[in-house]
């Protein structure tokens, strides 16, 4: 992987390192971007230029540091997720995310979204941690990283996503874990959801009351708790 790195950048490419973490934690074995550069500078990517870019740098430092990546100075952008959205370097050609399994589908998509943007062929090298078992090292497949090597159709994903995080609850701002419906399913059921709320615009369009509808009106006031109408009504 870094020999890759190396040779698009003697062929006049550039590279994005993303971490996870900007320094390095004493809790979690996770890639940092401070030790990520240092570690690059002086082993895999020595006489190279790299340079950091992380959140907590100020907006001048910032804009420097992509000024330097966007005309041609840097060859290596050791960053965090701070590029995931409103960077675009055509010359960059590879992405390697470090600890990808630290990442949810939607940030990862964003991400490798930063290369291929020009002429030239790219790659996102996608690294989780192997763990060690019988003295080999053996990588655990992860359905996640599974997903976004097998495609890069953002409706896709957000469906696996969904899948994998779970739909949360409909009336408050869980966005994930289990759902709060008894028998439907925002999954298996979107084709009858969608055909509920068409129904449900036609008669509020017409009754936005409910005064002619006093059974479903008598339904709603057993089932929508007062707290439950302003979630609605505010969203």
């Amino acid at each position: 992987m870094w020999a890759d790195v190396r040779a698009e950048a003697a062929a006049g490419r550039q590279v994005y390192v993303v971490c996870p973490l900007i320094e390095e934690s004493e809790k979690l074995e996770v890639a940092s971007a401070e030790e990520t550069i240092e570690r690059l500078a002086y082993g895999e990517l020595r006489g190279l230029k790299l340079e950091l870019l992380h959140g907590r740098m100020s907006s001048a430092e910032k804009e420097q540091v992509m000024n330097r990546f966007r005309s041609g100075e840097t060859d290596v952008l050791v960053a965090t997720t701070v590029i995931e959205v409103g960077v675009d370097v055509p010359n960059a050609t590879i992405m390697v995310i470090l600890d990808a399994d630290r990442f949810g589908i939607a940030q990862l998509h964003q991400l490798r979204g930063r290369v291929g943007r020009g002429v030239h062929a790219s790659r996102c090298w996608l690294v989780t941690t192997a763990k060690e078992a019988d003295d080999q090292l053996i990588a655990e497949s992860n359905p996640r990283i599974d997903a976004l090597v097998e495609s890069d159709d953002g409706f896709y994903l957000a469906e696996v996503d969904l899948e994998l995080r779970g739909e949360g609850t409909l009336m408050n701002k869980e966005q994930k874990g289990r759902s709060d419906l008894k028998l439907a399913s925002l999954r298996r059921d979107r084709e009858l959801v969608e055909l509920a709320r068409d129904a449900a615009y036609e008669i509020v369009d017409a009754d936005i009351t409910l005064s002619k509808q006093p059974e479903l009106r008598s339904e709603l006031a057993l089932f929508l708790k007062p707290e439950d109408e302003e979630f609605l009504f505010k969203n």
